[in-house]
Order: structure tokens, then C-alpha cells, then sequence
């Protein structure tokens, strides 16, 4: 009987508490608006939460984070880097800058993340400005294009005009 029913006539045993224990991070007290550098278990998840809002952000909220972070400290610097990222293609220069200059002076646990988000925005302006490139040669290539349509029209023309010559005599 034991063999048809299965598994679920077997009777089941108390493994008991024998797994460890994991400690449970309250990420309640996490998410501050704007990050710090203060050393906390928050500090990265901060960091990263403030990162998806940026990214996220409309120009309204990015202009009023950019007014909130104003200063020459190293976390509000970067803290800047992160939100300009995310603006205008204008902005990922300033970004970059800012990126370069303080990523070193950021706690050793956030120097990863920044340094991600700082090849990642060096990829973007990479892929801007090759596709600005393309844009040019196609314009180019368009504008030669037409100019050897015209050319070749006028070519038509005379050869035409050359036909109509010999048919006359």
C-alpha cells in the first residue's frame, strides 16, 4: 500500500531549527531621497534606489534634485553625475566629468556601482556620437547622391539634344 500511495504516506519529520538563522535587513528605514556616504547597511540600497529614480525622473524632478545637491562635496558631486546621466545628451558630458573627478573619493562599497554607471553612461555617449557620425555620412551620401542625379539628368539632356541634332540633318 505503502509502494502505490507514494510519498505522501510517508510520515514526515521534524528537521528541527537546524538551519541557520538569516538576519533579516529592515530596508524599511532604507531609501533616503537623496544618498549619502554615511556607513550604513542602507547606503548602497540607497544609492541604487536613488539611481532607478533618476533614471526614472522626469526634467522637473532632475532640475529639482540638481538644485537639492548643489555643493562641492564629493557624495553631492556624484550624487549630480547620477542625475545628469539621465538628462539631456548635453548632460552626460557634465555627468562623465563629475564621475571621473569623485569616483575615487566615494566609500570602496559604492566605487563599484558608480564605476558601472559610469561605463554604462560612457557607452551611451559612445553610441551618440557614432550614430551622429552616421547621420552625417547618410546626409553626405544623400547630397552626392542628388548631386549625381543631376548630373546625370543633364547628361540625359544633352545626349538628347545631340540625337535630335543628328535626326534634323
Amino acid at each position: 500500500m505503502l509502494v502505490i500511495s507514494g510519498c505522501e504516506m510517508l510520515p514526515i519529520e521534524s528537521v528541527g531549527d537546524e538551519t541557520p538563522a538569516v538576519e533579516a535587513l529592515d530596508l524599511t528605514t532604507c531609501h533616503a531621497e537623496v544618498p549619502t556616504f554615511a556607513e550604513s547597511s542602507c547606503m548602497l540600497t540607497d544609492w541604487i534606489a536613488f539611481g532607478l529614480a533618476s533614471q526614472r525622473g522626469d526634467r522637473q524632478w532632475r532640475d529639482a534634485m540638481l538644485a537639492r545637491l548643489e555643493g562641492h562635496a564629493p557624495e553631492q558631486r556624484l550624487g549630480r553625475a547620477v542625475a545628469l546621466s539621465w538628462g539631456s545628451e548635453a548632460q552626460w558630458d557634465q555627468a562623465s566629468e563629475l564621475y571621473k573627478a569623485d569616483l575615487s573619493l566615494a566609500p570602496v562599497e559604492l566605487q563599484p556601482l558608480l564605476r558601472y554607471w559610469l561605463n554604462e553612461l560612457e557607452g551611451r555617449r559612445a553610441l551618440d556620437d557614432r550614430a551622429g557620425r552616421h547621420h552625417g555620412e547618410v546626409a553626405r551620401l544623400r547630397q552626392e547622391n542628388k548631386e549625381l542625379a543631376d548630373k546625370l539628368d543633364a547628361m540625359t539632356a544633352i545626349e538628347q539634344n545631340i540625337n535630335l541634332r543628328q535626326q534634323a540633318e
